[in-house]
């Protein structure tokens, strides 16, 4: 949830050191306007993120609607790897710490270690944080807490390590991951959850997973063809010390296709995740749609499509326009549903890497929201 800000951040920060300096090298030389594009003169910041020599800051806004307006303040240093007699341009690691803090008193901090490794063939990923959340919680559909939501804060230790690897040369990747997290709801409206069991507020969680993808965008951040296939199933066990037994399967496909010579890029959306074992109530999946606050509509089972199209008016400047529709079920067949749609616009602010960036407004069943976006906005 928040701490997706952090790592894609560290995220960002790779691929503007990887593609930028395997791409960029016919524009290192110093300029009196290094924020002015050698092509068109526009604002750009290939010549900047190419000459930060190592160390990246980096400042994000928090739009969530879950926990208010806030930010994230992060930092990124690049580790290089020896050169060799080929001269092939090789990712760097990325060590990277952030934190973040939100107007209704959320507050969190972590630090990553993303490493490419054997010429990109094994990629690892050691993520580390704590945070202090303060949300509602609104049940799981169909009862008294779909209109009168229980206010409670958490605050959770985790981290994460993983791995997956490249198959020979082809663009499938297969992995693994280990998750532990220690959490305690110190706070909560229990007189409107008499059916929660307390139990759940304080618990450690530890488990594992297997990872499976396949991907095939033409840039990492800001795609304009290609599909990207991802199937994860978590696994936590009381062998491997939680507290409970529970998982959870989690599949996500994407795919952009552009049309009219690149002038509409359209994308579309499929995910789906589902809860088995006894998960606690934080922990049940839930509908991750732009407009939809994190956790409002909670499932044993969700399911959601949405598309987004971008239309390029210039070289430099598009708009464009999103939808979306989800829903959850239960064992008890008691379910919700929930709708987005916006429109926004994107720039070029990177044109060497293909970057874009820009800001959307959206609209769900009970609010507006608006989000600051880096890449895609399915970036995962």
């Amino acid at each position: 949830m928040i701490i997706k800000r952090v790592i894609l951040c560290f995220l960002l920060a790779v691929f503007f050191s990887g593609i930028v300096s395997s791409g960029f090298t016919q524009e290192t030389e110093k300029r009196s306007k290094p924020f002015l594009d050698t092509l068109d003169k526009a604002f750009d910041l290939s010549y900047y993120l190419y000459n930060l020599h190592g160390f990246l800051p980096i400042i994000s806004p928090i739009t969530e609607p879950a926990v208010g307006y806030g930010a994230v303040l992060a930092g990124t240093f690049f580790i290089p790897k020896k050169e060799t007699d080929d001269k092939k341009f090789r990712m760097p690691d990325v060590v990277g710490f952030g934190g973040g803090y939100t107007e209704n008193k959320t507050w969190f901090a972590g630090a990553g270690y993303f490493g490419f490794w054997k010429d990109d063939h094994i990629r690892y990923r050691g993520v580390a944080g704590y945070g202090d959340v303060n949300l509602k919680y609104y049940g799981k559909g169909g009862d008294f807490l779909n209109k009168h939501p229980a206010n409670f804060s958490i605050k959770a230790f985790g981290f994460v390590q993983q791995a997956v690897f490249r198959i020979r040369e082809s663009r499938f990747m297969l992995g693994g991951k280990y998750v532990f997290t220690k959490t305690k709801v110190y706070t909560f409206e229990d007189s409107k959850l008499t059916w929660v069991d307390t139990k759940e507020f304080d618990l450690t969680n530890s488990g594992a997973g297997l990872i499976g993808e396949y991907e095939s965008f033409d840039n990492i951040f800001s795609p304009n063809r290609g599909f990207r296939g991802n199937i994860t199933y978590n696994q936590y066990l009381e062998i491997l010390g939680s507290d409970r037994n529970f998982g959870r399967i989690t599949g996500f496909a994407l795919y952009y296709l552009p049309l009219f010579s690149g002038k509409l890029i359209s994308g579309f959306r499929l995910e789906s995740q589902l809860a088995t074992g006894e998960p606690p109530f934080y922990a049940y999946p839930f509908i991750y749609l732009r407009g939809v606050p994190a956790m409002r509509y909670q499932g044993k089972y969700t399911a959601l499509v949405e598309t987004e199209q971008l239309v390029m008016l210039t070289r430099r400047w598009g708009v464009d326009g999103f939808a979306g529709y989800g829903m959850t079920f239960n064992d008890n067949k008691n379910g919700s549903t929930a709708w987005n749609a916006g429109a926004g616009f994107r720039y070029l602010i990177a044109r060497v890497m293909g970057l874009r960036m820009g800001i959307d407004v959206a609209r769900g069943p009970e609010d507006w929201a608006f989000y600051v976006v880096f890449g895609s906005s399915w970036l995962k």
